[in-house]
């Protein structure tokens, strides 16, 4: 009887702790929330110094965790989400140079074995609420194609917040299939953000990555976050502001849901932007008529913004935060994008034996903890016309297109790259001539310069001047360029801050 008793007890406990184990098998694999905002300025948010814009739900993960004072992205959009879901810089397969435009037919490779994919094999439900902007025209680079369980948001890389298209084109879908819904785009973003977590079992891991389109043009907000702002004088500024407010406002209701299902310190979420903000009317989109007001980004002291190599164009503001994982402190070591993938995967348990060679270096201690990074270099990026590159602490920009110039800068001693010193360091500088030469040698021709070339090239009717000055024209008043934001950068206004 006693031996049965004994048996009886065991099995009692065998079976509490399968259901224990069971339960909480998630927890030897962390949820990720990987939040990315779009042409968000470094100083715009209040953990970088902002004082006219409030944001506090940001400002307390990056209090609570990391703060990265050197985290690097490409300078654009379509690269940097490439350089993120691939580990690999864009240069290696064509998405080095600009974004993706609207009327083009290419997309990220498929033979790119992306982040999604790794963790959907190793146990993840995985997610994409947001922005994709890495191939539109066809469905074969979809993220539903490409190893997001769920998706919900815009294909391309801009749209208007309410009416969710462009150029009368709807760019608002779920799982491949139009929506056709009311809402401003940020909080319908959070709404299903929310939904999508409460929705999740606890006994299998989730990767949301939550890509807002916010605050990227057209400058739009919600008349109440506008009127937060009053104190603001700048209209458009105003409107920015009430912008990233409300992309807060609905970071902090993820927050909150992971908080009420119990979740929240088995979850790491990362937060960044996908560029410096905007300085430049070439790199602002297509949506605003800039000519009449003032760009309202600001990157603080760093120079420059979106789409230049300059630091205001490539450092990000960016914060990581896990409750009893992420030591509360600015990081300070450097870490590329490309490092996200293997650090998560690592994390994950995830394989990378399917990627193509991978950039990314594992970075969760320099996460975690502030050890010393392992990255010793950041490239910029590689084009034919420029490419830039840093090692230690010395950058190199080259811009290669007649007339060629050169700007060496000690970030140590010159963090806003003010004194170019190339003059005075002719070795360093061809020292890292050669690196970016080599690195040209490995490079994919660009994708967007194919493209664009060949719009340009192709036969089509003829802009013929005439008499009375109403000639033919190629692109009516109301249409789009043949690329979303420029390419290259403005010259005249390479110096502004």
């Amino acid at each position: 009887m006693k031996k049965n008793l004994l048996n009886v007890g065991a099995l009692a406990i065998a079976l509490l702790l399968s259901a224990f184990t069971s339960a909480n098998a998630a927890d030897t694999k962390p949820n990720i929330v990987y939040i990315v905002a779009d042409d968000l300025g470094w100083k715009d948010v209040g953990f970088n110094g902002a004082t006219d814009i409030k944001t506090p739900n940001l400002d307390k993960l990056a209090e609570s965790g990391a703060k990265f004072a050197q985290f690097y992205a490409q300078p654009m959009c379509t690269p940097t989400r490439a350089a993120l879901l691939t580990g690999r810089y864009p240069f290696r397969y064509g998405l080095q140079t600009i974004v993706i435009p609207g009327p083009a037919g290419y997309g990220l490779a498929t033979n790119e074995w992306l982040m999604p994919q790794a963790l959907k094999d190793a146990g993840y439900n995985t997610a994409i609420i947001g922005k994709w902007h890495l191939g539109h025209a066809d469905i074969k680079y979809w993220p539903k194609q490409r190893g997001f369980d769920y998706q919900y948001g815009a294909m391309i890389g801009e749209l208007d917040y309410y009416t969710h298209s462009d150029a009368g084109v709807l760019d608002w879908f779920r799982n491949n299939k139009p929506v056709h819904e009311k809402g401003y785009t940020t909080q319908l973003l959070g709404n299903d953000a929310v939904k999508y977590i409460n929705e999740q079992s606890a006994d299998k891991p989730f990767y949301l990555y939550l890509a807002f389109n916010a605050p990227h043009t057209p400058y739009q907000a919600p008349q109440d976050y506008i009127d937060r702002y009053k104190n603001i004088e700048d209209p458009t500024r105003r409107i920015y502001a009430g912008m990233v407010s409300c992309l807060d406002d609905e970071i902090g209701r993820v927050v909150a849901a992971l908080d009420k299902k119990g979740i929240r310190d088995n979850t790491l979420i990362v937060f960044q932007s996908d560029n410096g903000g905007t300085r430049n009317a070439m790199f602002a989109g297509q949506m605003a008529d800039l000519s009449k007001i003032k760009i309202p980004c600001d990157n603080g002291p760093y120079r420059d913004g979106k789409g230049t190599l300059f630091e205001g164009g490539c450092l990000m503001t960016a914060c990581a935060n896990w409750p009893g994982h992420i030591k509360p402190e600015t990081v300070d070591g450097m870490i590329h994008v490309v490092d996200m993938y293997p650090t998560l995967a690592n994390l994950a348990g995830a394989s990378t034996a399917k990627c193509l060679p991978l950039d990314g270096l594992d970075v969760w201690p320099v996460i975690s903890s502030n050890a010393p990074s392992p990255r010793t270099e950041i490239i910029y990026n590689v084009e034919p016309f420029r490419g830039a590159v840093r090692q230690g602490d010395w950058k190199l920009i080259w811009r290669t297109l007649i007339p060629t110039s050169v700007d060496l800068y000690n970030l140590a001693e010159d963090p806003y790259e003010t004194n170019n010193v190339a003059a005075l360091h002719p070795d360093k500088v061809a020292d890292l001539q050669d690196r970016l030469n080599a690195l040209g040698k490995e490079s994919a021709k660009p994708l967007a310069l194919m493209y664009v070339a060949g719009v340009g090239l192709a036969h089509g009717k003829p802009r013929m001047g005439s008499e009375d000055g109403k000639g033919a024209v190629m692109v009516e008043g109301d249409g789009h360029s043949i690329t979303d934001e420029g390419v290259g950068e403005d010259e005249n206004n390479s110096a502004s801050h």
